[in-house]
């Protein structure tokens, strides 16, 4: 399972935001092997006058927050990282625009309908 949300800047071409769903859900599918239907993504679109970019990043910065569970390979993990920012260039944002950020929960601190994710059976493997 993981949660992903992709923050934006507004003002992005029509039809982007369905492409970077799409984009990081592709990555995630490959690199971590969760299932088609697993990932949750959404797009956070900010105004331009309510953000402070990092240096030297331009409008088309996008920073991608992956909350997921814990166990994937520093592998599996390089993996997702190059897929995502190949998967993004084909849109026209550069490798220096993207920011990826992973948070990584034990089993037990993840619930879904009220039990812990440790005492589930989640359908896919996490050592990967």
């Amino acid at each position: 399972m993981a949660i992903v949300r992709i923050e934006i800047l507004e003002g992005r071409p029509a039809g982007e935001r369905k492409s970077l769903l799409d984009a990081v859900h592709a990555a995630l599918t490959d690199a971590l092997k969760v299932p088609e239907d697993d990932p949750t993504l959404r797009v956070v679109e900010h105004s331009p006058d309510h953000c402070r970019l990092p240096p030297g990043k331009t409008e088309r910065y996008t920073q991608i927050e992956i909350a997921m569970f814990a166990g994937r390979s520093l592998k599996a993990k390089q993996h997702l990282y190059r897929a995502i920012v190949q998967n993004l260039q084909a849109l026209g944002i550069q490798p220096d625009d993207v920011v990826i950020v992973l948070h990584e929960s034990p089993l037990r601190n993840w619930a879904s309908g009220g039990a812990p994710a440790s005492e589930q059976g989640l359908g896919f493997r996490v050592d990967v």
